[in-house]
């Protein structure tokens, strides 16, 4: 397409106000070049922010405080105030209130999504504890979205420029994955990791590495038997379907041997088993994306960082990128 890219309204919820998702915040959205390619608007607290702001020092930073998304001025860093009154603040603690405000940003946020006036939704880290309420009942993000959004096959990934790791279960007790396994649910994770790698990065007859259940992919049952009975028949029934997935491969030497590389992502069967690698091979870089949405939301790879809340040190690399990376799937999705 010719002419000028459009420029998206990327909301922003703050997440845990305890932690570092202000830190971060601030400091990404302090980089003016950002503002040439999209309109952030932060979902928070204006006496927080401003309280986050004198404590990390930052002169040449401020943000437009507005009431609703249809206010938002371009180059500037918006933020809806979702709250007049004085907010406790406890770096490094888990509070109520915390927990409270984060499930408010991230409701208005998602009301947002759904009357248009935001193009996508990148959230910093809650605390999956004390955001427990009547509205939220849910083990993440992503299992809320799939909700409030009504997504069938919503499918938890993470991206970065060295690895795309899937997941077939989310966050479950490790007790509890064998049994939460079937040929039907990898199925329905491979179909959706094949669709999003399709049209929301762009590839071309992508490749899918498909891993293991057991140590050794079970040794022919030795092991275990969900490869044999679980694992392999999906894989066949997806490689009939013209998906290239193939696998399964124990972990241990897909990763270890660097042959993750040769595919477009990996799908893991339960959450360390993906998220352990990836975070060492993504370094900062690390994105959390939900597929199998009809809305685009992005997180940073990283959690609250309580034990660093406060002391200015947090990294925001992984904020960028999770802006950036929902910006490109914007584009992709329209075809830009």
């Amino acid at each position: 397409m010719s002419g000028e890219k459009p420029i998206y309204k990327i909301g922003i919820t703050h997440g845990d106000l305890n932690g570092i998702g202000y830190e971060v915040i601030i400091k990404t959205l302090a980089d003016n070049k950002l503002l040439d390619i999209c309109t952030p608007i932060v979902y928070g607290l204006s006496k927080v922010a401003g309280y986050y702001k004198k404590n990390l020092q930052i002169q040449d930073f401020s943000f437009q405080y507005i009431k609703n998304a249809g206010q938002s001025s371009q180059k500037k860093a918006n933020l809806i105030n979702l709250s007049e009154n004085e907010i406790p603040i406890n770096m490094g603690e888990s509070t109520d209130v915390a927990g409270k405000y984060a499930e408010m940003a991230l409701r208005y946020a998602c009301n947002d999504l759904k009357n248009n006036a935001i193009d996508a939704l990148v959230t910093a880290p809650i605390n999956k504890n004390n955001i427990q309420s009547e509205q939220f009942h849910f083990t993440g993000h992503t299992e809320y979205l799939a909700s409030v959004f009504a997504a069938e096959n919503p499918l938890m990934m993470m991206i970065s420029p060295a690895v795309k790791v899937a997941f077939a279960t989310n966050h479950l007790p490790i007790n509890e994955v064998s049994q939460n396994l079937s040929k039907e649910l990898i199925i329905k994770k491979i179909q959706a990791l094949h669709q999003t790698l399709l049209k929301d990065f762009g590839c071309t007859n992508p490749k899918i590495a498909v891993l293991s259940l057991n140590p050794h992919a079970g040794d022919r049952g030795l092991i275990g038997k969900e490869e044999e009975n679980i694992i392999v028949p999906a894989i066949r029934e997806a490689f009939d379907q013209h998906i290239n997935a193939f696998g399964p491969f124990p972990a241990d030497g897909l990763f270890g041997s660097g042959n993750y590389s040769k595919f477009d992502a990996v799908l893991a069967m339960y959450h360390d088993q993906g998220m352990a690698p990836f975070k060492i091979l993504a370094d900062n870089e690390g994105v959390n994306y939900t597929a199998g949405l009809p809305i685009v939301r992005t997180s940073p790879a990283h959690g609250t960082g309580y034990d660093i809340a406060g002391k200015n040190c947090a990294d925001e690399q992984s904020l960028r990128s999770a802006i950036y990376l929902a910006i490109d799937i914007l584009r992709n999705r329209k075809g830009e």
